[in-house]
């Protein structure tokens, strides 16, 4: 375990952009950035939930313009450095560097964990725009420790300071979270980190691990807000950092306050382990195809569980939610026919 203080990367404001269809209101936005930022967090991401460019009729728009979210982010942190998300082939680099004008300091380049190979360019345009430039491998589960290595090995070739395991479905075991990370600790000389969802209910105990095993920086939101069953929620993990007096910046009781006080009452739908966001940690299936999911089946009659157990089986990735239409559509004519 690291001795050295934890990086806490808040994503209330980008995973979280999920679990409300992506409707924060500039309101919002400005109060939990100060409410963030007064914690002690280290980094508030703030784009649309599919990062740059990701405001679009396939993921849904967002409430607020690009512009909007990023800049009301950084006029509000006082202290956090702001991070937006960028995934090669939704946001461009012409996206990455009006974001770095807006006052973005952080870039996170997100692929499918066998798809390093298209965030070259953008890891690189990263770097040379100084900023905190972060290989971000989603899907982790869907590889083999040593395959995400090697594609982990090609976004440290091209510039990136630091490369997380993203466990975007919520599907890792604890010992999988192990098996990656003590991977990169011994393979990599950048600084690591790790995304949990909590879909399995392991958000928090796989954040510990990877803790555990020298992760460098670790993602939270409050009150676990985010996709699926969200992501480790950062008043809990703080909690238990505290407890095993592993060093961080962030004040428990702010973030229980802003937890409890703000983000639970903007949930129009409970952030929690039912039976479909626990359906995308047992199939492996991307966090945010929960309300997608969730429309679908009550449109087609059918039902959302069955829908997330296809997708599973066909090895959908982040960006292909509108197969689901498809998929329930399939589904009804298979119930019709029974």
């Amino acid at each position: 375990m690291t001795s050295k203080k934890v990086l806490i990367n808040d994503v209330t404001l980008r995973d979280g952009m999920h679990a409300i269809s992506h409707q924060y209101t500039n309101e919002q936005i400005a109060l939990l950035t100060r409410l963030l930022d007064e914690s002690g967090v280290d980094i508030i991401e703030a784009t649309h939930g599919d990062g740059l460019g990701g405001s679009s009729i396939q993921f849904g728009f967002s409430k607020e313009t690009e512009d909007d979210i990023i800049r009301t982010t950084v006029e509000n942190a006082k202290n956090a450095k702001v991070a937006v998300l960028l995934l090669p082939g939704v946001g461009t680099i012409d996206h990455l560097k009006n974001a770095q004008q807006l006052g973005a300091e952080v870039v996170r380049v997100a692929t499918h964990c066998t798809e390093a190979d298209v965030s070259e360019q953008h890891i690189k345009a990263g770097v040379e725009l100084g900023m905190d430039t972060v290989g971000f491998l989603m899907m982790s589960h869907r590889t083999t420790p040593e395959n995400l290595l090697e594609e982990a090995k090609k976004m440290e070739s091209y510039g990136a300071g630091t490369i997380y395991v993203v466990d975007s479905a919520g599907a890792l075991t604890m010992d999988d979270v192990k098996r990656r990370v003590s991977l990169f600790r011994e393979n990599l000389s950048t600084d690591i980190g790790f995304h949990a969802h909590n879909n399995l209910s392991l958000g928090v105990a796989n954040s510990i691990v990877a803790l555990q095993e020298g992760v460098d920086r670790i993602d939270a939101s409050l009150a676990g807000m985010g996709a699926g069953a969200g992501n480790a929620a950062l008043e809990q993990l703080v909690a238990v950092m505290n407890k095993m007096d592993i060093p961080h910046n962030v004040d428990l009781f702010k973030t229980m306050d802003a937890a409890e006080n703000v983000v639970k009452p903007m949930m129009t739908r409970p952030v929690q382990i039912d039976r479909l966001s626990l359906m995308l940690g047992y199939t492996g299936v991307y966090s945010s195809f929960l309300l997608f999911a969730e429309r679908a089946g009550k449109e087609y009659g059918v039902d959302a569980r069955d829908i997330l157990v296809r997708v599973g089986e066909m090895n959908a990735v982040g960006g292909q939610e509108d197969w689901i239409i498809g998929i329930a559509q399939e589904l009804a004519k298979e119930k019709q026919k029974a």
